[in-house]
């Protein structure tokens, strides 16, 4: 087990600037077997956790995109429908009766493995990354309890599937719905901030190594000036670092410089028709003098 600051030194490794409150919450998990579950705004990084935590401990990442309408079936296995009706032919030319085909079929090896059974199926523990659990419905989250409960799957035509290993779970929400107090409890919390200044610095000059400190300070600050403007859609972590590598890339050196290249590049900050509107070249050319 990892202590939380080896676990900070870790993720930073891995390129992923955490807060010793996060590194602490993951060796937390890590000693008590316990689901991590993350909220936060979309694109303050809680996808990134799970893909940094998969890279320090050197193992795969299994990701389960949750939306409106996922089913357990979809979510866990299907059966290679294909493949078994081409066995049931060559075992009905063979001679065979029908209840012995039915047995045949109805084996692992006409499993197709989906993201839950595939986690627990590894022999070097994964993450297992539930992201945006919010857009599942209801029932999904409840049928995701008992696996996260037993580690085990049950298919009806075979029986119980225990885990090989158990993996690390992180779970993801833009609490665009309220979950149930249920999956609260059996999972660790932390909530994920948009990132200060120092912070954001940091992860732009560790995935941008090449950029000028000064132009990077600036876009920063640009960012987090521009979250203050009460836009539909606040850009993240990800926008920002788009945006970076895009004046970077025209050869801005200082954002106040080149008003024209900002309002070419916006396109990377701003998602929305009403955010792009409100965002006159006034407004605009404000902003990075005040990014200087």
């Amino acid at each position: 087990m990892l202590a939380p600051e080896d676990y900070r030194q870790r993720l930073a490794g891995a390129g992923y600037v955490a807060e010793r409150s996060l590194a602490a919450t993951l060796s937390l998990a890590d000693r008590l077997g316990r689901p991590l579950l993350i909220e936060g705004e979309a694109g303050v990084g809680k996808t990134d956790v799970a893909k940094a935590l998969a890279a320090v401990h050197d193992c795969s990442l299994i990701r389960l995109q949750c939306y409106e309408g996922l089913d357990a079936q979809t979510a866990v296995y299907e059966w290679d429908y294909q493949r078994q009706l081409l066995a049931i032919r060559l075992l009905e030319a063979e001679g065979h009766a029908g209840s012995e085909a039915e047995a045949r079929i109805f084996s692992e090896r006409y499993l197709l493995r989906r993201p839950l059974l595939e986690a627990i199926s590894q022999p070097i523990a994964p993450v297992l990354l539930v992201d945006e659990i919010d857009r599942a419905d209801e029932e999904f989250e409840a049928f995701l309890l008992e696996v996260l409960a037993e580690y085990q799957i049950t298919i009806p035509e075979i029986g119980t599937i225990d885990a090989v290993t158990r993996p690390r779970v992180i779970l993801t929400s833009n609490a665009t719905r309220e979950l149930s107090d249920a999956l609260r409890r059996r999972c660790l919390y932390h909530y994920l901030e948009y990132p200060s200044m120092e912070k954001e610095l940091a992860i732009l000059q560790a995935r941008l190594p090449d950029i000028d400190a000064e132009l990077a300070g600036q876009v920063v600050r640009f960012v987090q000036d521009l979250r203050q403007e009460g836009l539909r859609k606040a850009p993240g972590i990800a926008e920002t670092l788009d945006w970076a590598a895009a004046v970077n890339g025209l050869g801005v050196e200082r954002l106040d410089a080149d008003p024209e290249a900002l309002l070419e590049t916006l396109s990377c900050l701003v998602k929305t028709r009403p955010d792009r509107d409100n965002l006159t070249p006034e407004r605009v050319t404000a902003l990075a003098a005040g990014a200087r």
